[in-house]
């Protein structure tokens, strides 16, 4: 199926890392002028010149999320080398505390979370949909979180900031609908990447006392799909809201998990 992605301009926070690194590449395969923001420019320098090799058109500018003016900058610098901007998928974002009740949060850690996780993707959305608006056309796209659907104990911070992200994007999505502006969240359960390898496996390896491949399968056997999320699954699903291919689609958050939120 082609998705009509080439030649557009497509903007990714926290473009590196994990699922962040998949996104963008996933994108400039598909032909799109990259830009990519975060807080460390040496951090995407390589990325942006690995892009570059491959024959895409990609710029790196450091922007950090939390603040309105350096996301406005940002946005100039883009439009600037660019023209436009068509697509914003929002990646950049944190845990939070983890392990923690809510009662034993304090209220920095609590905004922290909030002002990285949700301000930061309004920010970003609040210095693009200027230019959506008066092109009549555009997708941005929100990475959000199952613990945003279902709650979790011991992330009750990092949840707020989730379940407040689908708010704004169901809100966003019906203010620029007349525009022909889709907004829609994709929602990631446990992705297999760093952090599910040397913190989850490993603490139920030791809970259980059981081997890395046990503690994989008994993860994985809480998904209807009995399989673990993967960077590129997450892509895939940023790829397909950004795409012509959904342009019926907005308001939606898509869990990518393999069946845990929605069961």
């Amino acid at each position: 199926m082609e998705l009509g992605l080439a030649g557009r301009v497509a903007v990714v926070t926290g473009p590196v890392k994990g699922m962040g690194g998949a996104i963008t590449r996933g994108f400039a395969r598909e032909g799109c002028r990259m830009a990519l923001l975060g807080r460390d420019l040496a951090a995407m320098a390589p990325l942006g010149a690995a892009l570059r090799a491959e024959g895409a058109e990609a710029i790196e500018i450091g922007c950090d999320i939390t603040s309105p003016a350096a996301c406005d900058g940002a946005i100039k610098q883009v439009i600037a080398a660019f023209g436009r901007v068509d697509i914003l998928v929002n990646v950049a974002g944190g845990t939070g505390p983890v392990g923690k009740t809510a009662w034993q949060t304090d209220k920095a850690e609590f905004e922290q979370i909030l002002d990285l996780n949700l301000t930061g993707c309004f920010n970003t959305m609040r210095a693009v949909l200027p230019g959506m608006v008066a092109q009549r056309d555009g997708k941005i796209v929100n990475v959000g979180g199952t613990f945003g659907m279902r709650g979790r104990a011991g992330r009750s911070s990092y949840a707020a900031s989730k379940w407040g992200l689908r708010g704004l994007t169901k809100s966003v999505a019906i203010e620029a609908g007349p525009y022909n502006v889709n907004v829609n969240i994709v929602a990631p359960g446990m992705v297999d990447g760093a952090r599910f390898r040397t913190k989850v496996i490993p603490d139920m390896m030791q809970r259980y006392a059981i081997s890395e491949a046990e503690a994989v399968a008994r993860h994985a056997a809480d998904y209807a799909l009995g399989r673990i999320t993967s960077d590129e699954d997450v892509a895939h699903a940023c790829l397909f809201l950004a795409s012509d291919v959904s342009r019926q689609i907005t308001g939606v958050d898509l869990p990518v998990d393999g069946g845990w939120a929605s069961l």
